[in-house]
């Protein structure tokens, strides 16, 4: 939806101008910024029932609004022309309605300026299999996806279809077709969009979000048949990633999941923000690309081995979550107990960051 001058519009105005991430609108508290990962309280007065919905009624399609008073959940994009595009996610809680929006950027950032691993790059030039950009929520995962996207948009012919619950990044027609479908407005949900996107002669596929069994079962089906699959799930690792999608599955199923996730998967990217030292927040990355050994343990259940795969695999470009943060930690970029709050393997990091001669404090 596109903004005529609503008043919601200031509030995203000042968001902007403070450079946070996020508004946060809630009845019984005033309203809140994200700034560098951290709350800011705005002075301003504790919101009302009234307060909320003069706010944020006029910004939501009224099939939405009815939508939202329904079922007490909706998520929709919102522009204000001139500023920016937002993500918009409205929510009942215990003391009434709830909002957040999130800034998207108006410019693709590229893999540079995300300061990804050069390896990462390699992906843009993937023919089919699957791609996962994993995450917790507000980890940059979109963010990555349209850096990789515009890579390929800008350097090769291709068809791309994206589902996406809504649209974040708009994405021109450069060398490429970019088909983009928005949930709602476009398709009644992800697993009917990925079915009629198989259909519709695609290169590439981007599913906005794996959310359950037929969907993901949708997407490794698709990448099995030559198709280029990009995908995102709330994981931290590549081999939760892995064990996520095959224990979506029933357990009689899941041996012949391992078989076809096996087959396809080509790259993990795994990514958690972390406070910077000098402002602002910096990604710790975990990159695992396909292979034959990856199938095997896949197969055999072996996820749990993934880590030795990594390790092994740095010529090629891999690189473990773990020695992701102590480069940032040896670079001056994150504080030592930010990487330990961050580490996969905490017992590891802790010796580490102990060997190095930081206090760390004793564990809970």
């Amino acid at each position: 939806m596109t903004a005529g001058g609503n008043r919601i519009d200031r509030f995203l105005k000042l968001m902007k101008d403070r450079g946070a991430s996020d508004l946060h609108l809630s009845v019984g508290r005033p309203p809140i910024f994200r700034r560098s990962g951290r709350i800011e309280p705005i002075r301003y007065r504790i919101m009302s029932d009234n307060d909320f919905e003069g706010l944020i009624k006029p910004a939501t399609p009224p099939h939405l609004w009815e939508k939202f008073i329904e079922t007490g959940d909706v998520d929709f994009a919102y522009a204000v022309p001139g500023l920016a595009r937002f993500r918009v996610n409205l929510f009942m809680q215990h003391r009434g309605m709830g909002c957040v929006m999130r800034i998207i950027p108006t410019t693709i950032m590229n893999l540079d300026q995300l300061g990804m691993p050069a390896s990462v790059r390699g992906i843009a030039s993937m023919r089919s299999g699957l791609v996962l950009v994993t995450g917790p929520t507000g980890s940059g995962k979109s963010t990555t996806l349209a850096a990789i996207i515009d890579e390929m948009n800008r350097k090769r012919k291709l068809h791309f279809v994206t589902i996406e619950d809504p649209i974040e990044f708009v994405h021109s027609n450069q060398q490429s077709l970019v088909s983009q479908r928005e949930i709602g407005p476009h398709s009644r949900g992800f697993s009917a969009a990925l079915k009629a996107a198989v259909r519709e002669d695609p290169d590439v596929i981007l599913v906005g979000e794996m959310r359950d069994l037929e969907t993901i079962e949708m997407a490794l089906n698709a990448a099995e048949t030559g198709v280029l699959v990009f995908g995102t799930l709330h994981t931290n690792s590549a081999s939760k990633t892995m064990d996520r999608i095959i224990n979506v599955f029933p357990t009689d199923r899941q041996e012949g999941v391992r078989q076809m996730l096996g087959g396809v998967i080509k790259a993990i990217v795994a990514q958690q923000l972390c406070a910077r030292k000098k402002g602002g927040r910096v990604a710790a990355i975990e990159v695992l690309f396909g292979s034959s050994a990856l199938a095997s343990l896949v197969r055999q259940g072996k996820t749990h081995q993934v880590g030795g795969l990594i390790s092994a695999g740095k010529g090629r470009g891999m690189i473990a979550m773990d020695s992701s943060l102590r480069n940032l930690v040896e670079s001056d970029t994150i504080e030592p107990l930010a990487a330990l709050e961050k580490a996969l393997n905490k017992d590891d990091m802790r010796k580490w960051l102990t060997d190095k001669g930081v206090v760390v404090p004793d564990e809970d």
